[in-house]
C-alpha cells in the first residue's frame, strides 16, 4: 500500500487508481495493440509476444476481437464505477459532484492511458460487442447529464444544451489520452485538477 492510499479517507478512495491486473496474454496483446493498432495486429503477433501458441490464444479468447473486448470492458466498467463513487462522495452539491466526476474521468485517462486509448478501437467491434460496449459507455454519459441537469435546475450551472455539453466534456476528458504520458512533467492528479477547473468554468462556475 502506498502512502497516498494509507492516508486517503474513505470518501476519497475513488482518487486511488490501481493498475489493472491483466493476464500475461492480455498484457502482451495490449503492447502489440499499442505498437501496431488493433487493425494492424495479428493473432500471431500477439501469441508470439505472449509466448503462447495460436491455438492457446484461441482457447482463452476465441479470436482477436475477444481479446479486444477483454481489454476494453474492464476499463469502461472501472471508470464508470469510479465516476459514480466520486459523485456519491461529493454530497448533494451539483458543483462538487460535477468537479469530482470530471476529475475521476481524467484520472482514469491519465493513470490508465494504456487501457483508455483502446476506446478509439470501438469501430472495430462487431455489432453485438459494439452495442454492449456503447451501452456501458452510455451509463457514464447519463451520469454526467444527470449532474449537469441538477446543476442547471439549482441555478449553479449555465448550460444552454445539457446533452451537447455533456458529450463535449466527455470528449475533452477522453482526448487527454492522446497526449498524456506517465513519464511527462505532470502527474495524473495535476492534470485531473486542471481539467476539473476548466470544466467548471465551461458550465459557468467561476469561483
Amino acid at each position: 500500500m502506498t502512502d497516498l492510499q494509507s492516508e486517503a479517507q474513505p470518501d476519497e478512495q475513488w482518487r486511488i487508481v490501481e493498475p489493472l491486473t491483466l493476464t500475461p496474454l492480455l498484457t502482451a496483446a495490449l503492447k502489440v495493440f499499442h505498437e501496431l493498432g488493433y487493425h494492424g495486429a495479428s493473432v500471431r503477433d500477439i501469441a508470439k509476444r505472449a509466448g503462447v501458441t495460436v491455438p492457446t490464444l484461441y482457447y482463452h479468447h476465441g479470436n482477436k476481437q475477444g481479446i479486444l473486448v477483454a481489454l476494453m470492458e474492464p476499463g469502461i466498467e472501472n471508470v464508470t464505477a469510479r465516476a459514480s463513487a466520486a459523485v456519491d462522495a461529493a454530497g448533494p452539491s451539483p458543483t462538487a459532484q460535477f468537479g469530482n466526476l470530471v476529475e475521476a474521468c481524467v484520472l482514469h485517462m491519465t493513470s490508465r492511458s494504456d487501457i483508455a486509448f483502446l476506446d478509439s478501437e470501438l469501430r472495430y467491434l462487431e455489432d453485438a460487442e459494439r452495442k454492449s460496449y456503447a451501452a456501458k459507455r452510455k451509463k457514464l454519459e447519463n451520469l454526467l447529464v444527470d449532474v449537469l441537469t441538477a446543476g442547471v435546475e439549482s441555478g449553479e450551472f449555465t448550460v444552454p444544451d445539457i446533452t451537447g455539453t455533456g458529450r463535449a466534456l466527455l470528449g475533452m476528458c477522453q482526448s487527454v489520452v492522446l497526449w498524456y504520458r506517465l513519464d511527462g512533467p505532470q502527474t495524473p492528479r495535476e492534470v485531473s485538477v486542471l481539467y476539473r477547473e476548466i470544466a467548471l468554468k465551461a458550465v459557468g462556475v467561476t469561483s
